[in-house]
């Protein structure tokens, strides 16, 4: 069952984007060549973004495959299917990854066990609840990539296929 989503490259320094193209051509298993546009909100860092489709599990191979960069930012969305639910991930180098599944609205939707485990260590003073809860739906990611999401506003966007 195939999916699409969007690969968001808030911001590498220009030594990393042939390698980003390199990772991301490696899961799509097709030759990539993304349209890098300076990134005013980080000067000297470059930004991509593009629209990919394949298989169910595509955006979690994407996070994989970049995570380990300790300079850049992406994110990765995927869309839900038939088969699996839509899907989160962002990444900063302060904070380093962030999962979450979304439904078809594109909310996310938190597991109740996660909840559980917030609601127990909140009454168990080690932190407040309310704090908990903005980690779980991805607050600290949100507040350190919105600039760069901002400043990327009006880009381009190019679609890129898998082969299957």
């Amino acid at each position: 069952m195939t999916t699409r989503g969007v690969l968001y490259v808030h911001s590498a320094p220009r030594a990393l984007c042939q390698h980003v193209e390199w990772a991301v051509a490696g899961v799509l298993g097709v030759r990539v060549g993304l349209d890098w546009i300076r990134q005013p909100a980080a000067p000297g860092t470059w930004r991509s973004e593009f629209s990919w489709k394949g298989q169910a599990g595509t955006a979690s191979k994407l996070a994989s495959a970049l995570r380990d960069w300790q300079l850049l930012r992406f994110e990765v969305t995927s869309e839900p299917c038939p088969t699996a639910e839509g899907e989160r991930y962002s990444c900063t180098p302060d904070l380093g990854i962030f999962h979450a599944v979304t439904g078809m609205h594109g909310d996310i939707m938190i597991p109740e066990d996660r909840l559980r485990a917030a609601l127990a260590r909140s009454q168990h003073d080690e932190t407040d609840l309310e704090a908990e809860i903005a980690k779980l739906l991805g607050k600290p990611w949100d507040d350190e990539l919105e600039p760069f999401r901002y400043a990327g506003e009006g880009a381009p966007v190019r679609w890129l296929h898998q082969v299957v």
